[in-house]
């Protein structure tokens, strides 16, 4: 059975599966974003790194939703860094359902190759989604790569968290929720980063302390 699940087949199907069901729960939560000031100019269609925990992945999608709904949203091309590995292409055709595009390379595949992309794509003015502590953890500890990308590019990190009333809380490293359908959820924006070009070591633990307040708040604001 580990094998047949393995296959390109199935692993379609599966994703086509999960991406069907996740735009019918985040469709049907009601939604509201916490930090809008802070989300306008990017929303508007300023360049920027999305950062957020690897655990929030699957409620993402939702801040295009949000998006959409804005007076000032301006449609803008969306990327994410995704691993190589077999993990990495099935979140990647799961995003893709989205309209996120995948970009391909980690820290220890293809990860020159994947860093010229994401400043290819930022310079033409997209906005790249990272998790900093995916895909393997060590939990919520933001390695170095996202202030490296934000310095080398001028944009700046914005950090990101998300929130459902209703879920399920999977076993993993990350503790990630699934959304389940017909709840409450939140969006927190917090207030973007700028990283100097040589003060990206400096801005690493200011980044992890933004991405962790913004988690907290987002719990605080929608508990179970």
């Amino acid at each position: 059975m580990k094998s047949l699940l393995r296959t390109p087949r199935a692993q379609a199907i599966l994703a086509a599966s999960l991406g069907g069901y996740l735009r019918f729960a985040l469709r049907t939560t009601r939604w509201t974003l916490d930090g809008q000031e802070h989300f306008r100019p990017f929303a508007a269609g300023a360049s920027a790194v999305f950062a957020f925990w690897h655990e929030f992945l699957p409620l993402m999608p939702a801040l295009s939703l949000i998006a959409r709904t804005l007076p000032f949203y301006r449609p803008t091309p969306i990327h994410t860094l995704v691993s190589q590995h077999r993990d990495g292409q099935f979140i990647a055709a799961v995003m893709q359902r989205f309209g996120i595009m995948p970009i391909h390379g980690s820290s220890t595949r293809g990860g020159a190759a994947g860093l010229r992309n994401l400043l290819l794509v930022l310079g033409q003015g997209a906005l790249i989604g990272i998790t900093p502590d995916g895909p393997r953890g060590p939990l919520r500890k933001a390695a170095p790569g996202v202030a490296q990308l934000a310095a080398l590019s001028g944009v700046p990190v914005v950090p990101l968290a998300a929130r459902t009333s209703r879920r399920i809380q999977l076993n993993t490293w990350d503790r990630m929720p699934v959304p389940l359908p017909f709840g409450r959820g939140v969006v927190v924006c917090g207030a973007a980063i700028p990283v100097p070009r040589d003060g990206w070591r400096e801005a690493v633990p200011a980044i992890t302390e933004a991405l962790n307040q913004t988690a907290d708040r987002a719990a605080a604001l929608c508990p179970a």
